[in-house]
């Protein structure tokens, strides 16, 4: 099968596409990371792209990420995370083979659920420019796919976090304090350490892509614990790794910030046969480990 996976340079994509070629398939890759980028905003690139690749299936998960960006200067969020989003569906649309889109969403469509876990027929009310522009982008999905007469999955996803995380972002609070404590440096909670969400290893996120090859039609499925960890036990559980004695500090709460969320993976199971595997406690030791190794 020919896959082709946007944002492929990132995070989380690099490891799917990582697991795609494992599992024998033909990956295209679409990120304005490359040398020779395709970028998702470059609607022409990228249908000259997908007439050439004629790829079987999508898993979009080119995005702007980060929340107080969004905030601060909203516009190129919604570029990238909205019209970029529709630049693809539409060249998977004209190229004629794609048979299901991926999509990478995020449990920031919610905002601060009333009740929790959250299950996804919850209200959708985000707090930031993010969560409206995924929200905005699922929509899209849902009509193009109707349109165009291809099959899609969403996921709405957890916190996520792994090896090859950036240290250095806005978002990804694991990989920073676990950057900052290395460098002897104390790492900054925002709010008093109550601010909880839900978190999931990469390895259960790359499980639920490979699924979705196979499993998930026309539907909208969370990935989480269900369960909300909070900001003071993520210093605490990374401390207690790397060994650190030092204290964090304490600053405001940031607007745009969810301040408490957690996913029903209940659907996700009944869909896919998917539930998360790797505890948070598991897989910072597995995070800190790898990250040893770089």
């Amino acid at each position: 099968m020919k896959i082709l996976v946007t944002g492929d340079a990132g995070f989380i994509a690099s490891h799917i596409a990582d697991k795609y070629r494992a599992l024998g398939h033909t990956v295209v890759s679409v990120d304005n990371r490359h040398k020779k980028p395709v970028d998702i905003n470059d609607a022409d690139g990228l249908m000259k792209l997908f007439m050439k690749e004629k790829p079987d299936m999508v898993n979009h998960h080119a995005a702007i990420a980060e929340v107080l960006k969004s905030v601060r200067d909203p516009l190129p969020t919604f570029q990238t995370n909205v019209l970029g989003t529709i630049n693809v569906l539409m060249a998977a649309g004209a190229c004629g083979t794609v048979k299901k889109f991926i999509f990478a969403s995020t449990s920031a469509v919610y905002g601060d659920p009333k009740k929790l876990p959250v299950t996804e027929s919850a209200p959708i009310n985000p707090l930031s420019p993010y969560g409206l522009a995924k929200s905005m982008a699922e929509d899209a999905i849902k009509f193009y796919a109707k349109l165009f007469g291809f099959k899609y999955l969403i996921f709405r996803y957890p916190n996520v976090y792994g090896p090859r995380q950036n240290p250095k972002g806005e978002a990804g609070v694991v990989a920073i304090f676990t950057d900052l404590m290395r460098n002897g440096k104390q790492p900054t909670i925002y709010g008093d350490g109550t601010k909880a969400r839900d978190y999931a290893y990469i390895e259960d996120i790359i499980r639920a892509n490979a699924i979705a090859l196979k499993k998930g039609t026309n539907e909208i499925v969370n990935l989480g614990w269900g369960a909300p960890v909070a900001d003071q036990t993520i210093f605490d559980e990374i401390a207690k790794n790397i060994a650190f004695k030092g204290v964090p500090t304490y600053a405001p709460y940031r607007k745009g910030e969810v301040y408490k969320t957690s996913l029903s993976s209940q659907k996700a199971f009944a869909v896919l046969g998917w539930k998360p595997k790797i505890t948070f406690a598991e897989g910072v030791k597995r995070h800190v480990c790898e990250t040893n190794k770089a």
